[in-house]
């Protein structure tokens, strides 16, 4: 008599068993082959970096107030572009604007950095600062999308979700791939979606960019109704169903992904509230990151979360700044905005990097910063104090694992305003991170709908000159 697959997992010692067995003996095969098989995730090749942490400025910094010194600028400021603008733009702009803001070297590199940055700046001989970034889309929508999932247009899955299935979990109690404070804006929470990867690649949100960073929590953490062993009993009845409606209605994705949900679920009750407290931190940590000051504690806050995921395994960890304006997103009152913004920034992330090197976490994790486009270095607004949106040229900076230190790669026009030397696409962006995770770019693949999908599209090619 012919028996089904199903009908033989589910008679052999429930099936489970063995599937666990075949699982680990797939990962000793795996791991002394060094080929990658479905369901085993591994690296193509020796990974720099074990993971990344994104800190993302919503709302678009401007690169020529920042770290892209322009002289030219600001001889001119007031005088006419002398060049063409883009044919499309987002709103118009008038003459020329020179920075409000002096900038001078810092470190052993000598890097031109703004005053708006005074604590970053002591750390610039870490970075690596990409002045030549460029995209395809003035609007924050697609922008955003664009910078989170490779397409500015269609539902694609967000890069943490891509490393997340390329390399799975160090941590099988907390998830891999978290967003700490996301906007709901522009997206939302497409940009932090798997999309049509298996659903438990998915990031797991930490609060809301509108809310304080102290309600940052997992909701229902701690169950204070059922000890362990009652919750244990109760999961195994309820993920029994589950599998046994798995077994008649076939394959089902969704609640293959809500099964795993509940198991990890479980598990996060031994690890994530430790992880969530920052009290068991010293207070010159708190100091270091600005939890002590009203100014920097929201922000700083989060970037001690962010230490504190990375160092316990989770592989990909955004933290987002931003609020309900859109917070770097100044078409007026550049002064103020930025002033304030970087404010609430410089220290929390200074304090972030460095903690990050006096622990040796530097050493393989990846630390990656910016928004979704930039600025133009022509005015608009009233008052001559504001820039509009600009994905046609901008900065980003990296620091740690794999990448060279204290260089300034690719260049803007003598303006800022369009990406002319070493020009770097962000499929390239994405392409050269997953490279220093140890992806191959081409190879990290997903097949849907009879076409198989990667996270640089049909683009991108990893930027060797930023490597180590």
């Amino acid at each position: 008599m012919a028996v089904s697959r199903r009908h033989l997992l589910k008679t052999t010692s429930a099936g489970f068993g063995s599937l666990a067995l075949a699982s680990l003996l797939a990962d000793q095969g795996v791991a002394a082959s060094g080929v990658a098989m479905p369901g085993n995730p591994m690296p193509h090749f020796p990974a720099k970096a074990k993971r990344i942490i994104f800190l993302f400025m919503k709302g678009g910094p401007s690169h020529m107030d920042s770290f892209d010194y322009k002289p030219q600028l600001q001889k001119d400021d007031d005088k006419p572009l002398p060049f063409d603008k883009p044919r499309v733009q987002f709103a118009p702009t008038g003459n020329l604007l020179g920075s409000p803001w002096k900038f001078r070297p810092y470190g052993e590199s000598g890097i031109q950095v703004s005053e708006l940055f005074p604590h970053v700046a002591q750390c610039v001989d870490d970075l690596c600062i990409i002045n030549s970034m460029h995209g395809s889309n003035p609007a924050h929508g697609g922008a955003c999308m664009k910078i989170h999932t490779g397409s500015d247009v269609f539902l694609r899955p967000s890069m943490g979700s891509w490393i997340s299935y390329g390399l799975g979990t160090e941590n099988e109690n907390l998830p891999g791939f978290i967003t700490i404070c996301p906007t709901l804006a522009h997206g939302g929470t497409k940009n932090w979606s798997s999309a049509f990867l298996p659903a438990s690649h998915s990031g797991t949100p930490l609060g809301i960019a509108s809310q304080p960073s102290d309600q940052a929590r997992v909701k229902h953490v701690q169950n204070t109704r059922l000890d362990r062993t009652s919750q244990r009993l109760q999961l195994d009845l309820m993920q029994s169903l589950n599998r046994d409606f798995l077994e008649t209605s076939g394959p089902d994705s969704s609640l293959e992904a809500r099964i795993k949900s509940f198991e990890l679920a479980f598990r996060m009750q031994s690890e994530m509230p430790d992880a969530l407290d920052l009290a068991t931190e010293t207070a010159a940590t708190h100091q270091a990151y600005g939890i002590d000051s009203k100014v920097t504690e929201d922000f700083g806050r989060q970037c001690l979360m962010a230490r504190r995921f990375v160092e316990r395994g989770v592989r990909f960890v955004q933290v987002t700044h931003s609020n309900t304006e859109v917070q770097w997103d100044q078409h007026g009152n550049l002064r103020k905005g930025h002033e304030q913004n970087a404010a609430e920034v410089d220290k929390p992330i200074a304090g972030l990097l460095q903690d990050l090197k006096n622990r040796g976490l530097l050493e393989d994790t990846l630390v990656l910063w910016g928004g979704e486009f930039g600025r133009t270095p022509t005015c608009q607004g009233s008052g001559r104090d504001g820039r509009d949106h600009n994905p046609e040229g901008f900065t980003m900076w990296m620091a740690g694992a794999g990448v060279k230190t204290g260089i300034q790669y690719g260049e803007t026009d003598e303006y800022g305003y369009y990406a002319v030397k070493d020009k770097v696409h962000i499929h390239d962006l994405h392409a050269t991170i997953l490279h220093l995770m140890g992806l191959d770019h081409l190879k990290l693949t997903y097949q849907h709908a009879g076409r198989d999908f990667r996270l640089t599209d049909v683009a991108g090619k990893v930027v060797q000159g930023i490597l180590t």
